[in-house]
């Protein structure tokens, strides 16, 4: 079973590529793809939020 540390760098793996991909969508006007990927940067943010991982330096996207 994985640690807290271990599951913290996943989920901040994941979300910054899903802030990548968002600021791709953004870009290239993919306002469906945009609303997806929302959602699930939502919760990684929930989740890291509850790690208690520190999110001023890594969340380029601020929603």
């Amino acid at each position: 079973m994985p640690n807290n540390a271990e599951i913290a760098k996943t989920t901040i793996d994941d979300f910054r590529e899903i802030q990548r991909y968002m600021a791709i969508a953004k870009e290239e006007n993919a306002t469906k793809t945009y609303i997806e990927l929302k959602k699930k940067y939502i919760s990684l943010k929930a989740l890291l939020n509850v790690l208690g991982v520190n999110l001023t330096d890594i969340d380029e996207i601020k929603e």
